[in-house]
């Protein structure tokens, strides 16, 4: 692979992972860089000059820290940036969580800051973008992979490693300050490669397996606004994991997978040697696979290696994956009771949801009420959410301990630690499936979209999930376990940048004593004050 060249102001970035993965300990920076992933060339904003970002490893339970620089220098795209975590729980460390004035502020251009974490029990599939306006929608994200030494499918797969990883996103020609609204995608990129309707044609991402073994595949949509229907012709999948939570086995033939949500699936390679499409088709944008759009190949050892796509009729959706179909997946952990070695089995963690089995059995219930008070504008509960000039951790540490004054008015939700939280979530808003994101928890689907069941004996777990097409709804619970302001926002970039999101304050009374902020958090307020602010042109 041909060298990354940088200058002063722009560098030349190859595909995704063209410099090698990083570990736990690691420099990330930030750079804009022209690129060209399906044929159309134009100045992104990247991690370490590649599309997609490099992956970050690491182990569970692992301390990772990772020095982000912000090199960058178009001024025609957000020059300040942030980096969340994304599924990582950030337990006590609230002000890591990389979420741009809720807590911490940007990062300056010409700045940095030391993002320090340890991922205590968590083990999957996460990754990593920006959360500041809709930066990411300009290339700056990547898969973070988190693996378990002791993961109770390991003997069910023979690889999983960085050649197992695909990353779904959409791509837009023209840079996110200047995209118009409703945003309409140019082109699908799959590991960072892609063609888009009427252009020539590019490379399209391979993906490489050798006949007779089991892959653990890691799928994840780290786009801005579509969702997609995965697919890879004559396979089916077998799904072990969402969002960083192990799940019984289920075997199916097509993903829905909406921004932000993560899959591992098991893959068997058990089908002749030759090339395979892999689909994904999205939502919105140009649909369909003619000239290789919205596609990449599954190639076998020993395939022919040819430019000409398969051959191949439609996607095959014949067990398509339905969420409430997924079931959280029990550890056991044997006892020897006795030389006779008589074992029973407990299982590791209560798979129920938290809270008594009631649609009225949690201690807070809230509805998301979203409208449309006026044109590009979303509320929740009549209020839109707009970022704060004070970051709300900041706000709070500083002395506004009650929520009422908190900024922005309206959006701000208290709860206590230990208290179950209910969250029901409308489908359709404005007749769209909108994916919502809970920063700094998990949390048990007791009713999903697509599903008149309520489930509270063993529920899907996850970070992410649709909810669903108008006249449906979705019912989340989660256990109030972090202290410091989580976010809980529509994963559609666009959209959260017109206000569709709220933040809990979680125990708030008590973060100046459970949230232990560093002089690096500290200064990061003052230079972002006295930093030119370029971006206060910009649309959003």
């Amino acid at each position: 692979m041909a060298p990354l060249i940088f200058s002063l102001v722009f560098a030349l970035a190859t595909a995704r992972f063209g410099v090698c993965s990083l570990g736990t300990v690691a420099d990330l920076h930030i750079v804009n860089a022209f690129v060209a992933p399906d044929g159309y060339n134009r100045s992104a904003t990247l991690a370490e000059g590649t599309l997609e970002g490099p992956a970050i490893i690491g182990n569970k339970n692992d301390t990772f820290e990772i020095n982000v620089y912000n090199d960058l220098t178009n001024d025609t795209m957000y020059r300040d940036a942030s980096i969340h975590w994304h599924g990582i729980l950030q337990y006590d460390n609230n002000f890591q969580d990389g979420t741009a004035m809720v807590s911490q502020c940007p990062i300056s251009d010409g700045d940095s800051y030391l993002y320090k974490f340890t991922v205590t029990d968590q083990a999957g599939t996460f990754w990593y973008h920006s959360h500041y306006a809709v930066q990411y929608c300009d290339g700056l994200r990547g898969p973070l992979i988190i693996y378990d030494p002791d993961d109770p499918y390991l003997d069910d797969y023979d690889v999983d490693n960085e050649s197992t990883i695909i990353t779904l996103s959409d791509w837009y020609h023209s840079v996110s300050p200047n995209v118009t609204i409703p945003a309409t995608p140019d082109s699908t990129l799959i590991n960072g490669l892609g063609r888009y309707a009427g252009g020539t044609e590019t490379d399209l991402a391979v993906v490489t397996v050798e006949y007779g073994k089991r892959y653990r595949m890691r799928l994840l949509n780290i786009g801005c606004d579509p969702d997609f229907e995965f697919g890879i012709d004559q396979h089916n999948m077998t799904i072990i994991e969402i969002d960083g939570n192990n799940v019984e086995k289920l075997t199916v033939t097509s993903i829905d997978i909406f921004p932000g949500q993560r899959y591992s699936f098991i893959l068997y390679a058990d089908q002749a040697v030759d090339n395979y499409l892999i689909r994904a088709d999205p939502s919105i944008g140009t649909l369909g696979y003619d000239g290789g759009i919205n596609s990449a190949i599954l190639r076998y050892v020993g395939a022919n290696v040819t430019d000409t796509l398969p051959t191949s009729v439609a996607l095959n959706d014949t067990a398509p994956l339905l969420e409430a179909d997924l079931h959280v997946s029990i550890q056991f952990l044997s006892r020897v009771l006795s030389l006779i070695a008589n074992v029973v089995y407990q299982p590791l963690e209560d798979p129920a949801a938290p809270g008594n089995a009631t649609l009225e059995g949690a201690d807070v219930i809230l509805y998301y009420n979203m409208t449309s008070p006026a044109a590009h504008v979303m509320a929740v509960n009549g209020y839109a959410y707009a970022s704060p000039t004070v970051p709300v951790l900041l706000q709070a540490l500083s002395g506004t301990t009650n929520v009422g004054n908190l900024l922005p008015n309206g959006s701000i939700y208290n709860i206590q630690s230990g208290q179950v939280v209910q969250v029901t979530i409308p489908g359709g808003y404005l007749t769209l499936q909108h994916p919502f994101h809970l920063h700094g928890h998990t949390f048990s689907i007791i009713k999903a979209a697509y599903s008149d069941d309520v489930n509270y004996v063993n529920p899907p777990r996850r970070d992410t999930l649709n909810s669903g097409e108008t006249g449906d709804y979705a019912i989340i619970r989660f256990t109030a376990d972090n202290y410091g302001p989580w976010m809980l926002h529509c994963h559609i970039d666009w959209h959260l940048a017109q206000g569709l999101a709220i933040v809990f304050a979680e125990e708030i009374e008590d973060w100046n004593s459970t949230i232990p902020v560093t002089s690096a958090w500290d200064d990061l307020c003052p230079l972002y004050a006295t930093s030119e602010k370029l971006d206060e042109g910009l649309t959003f």
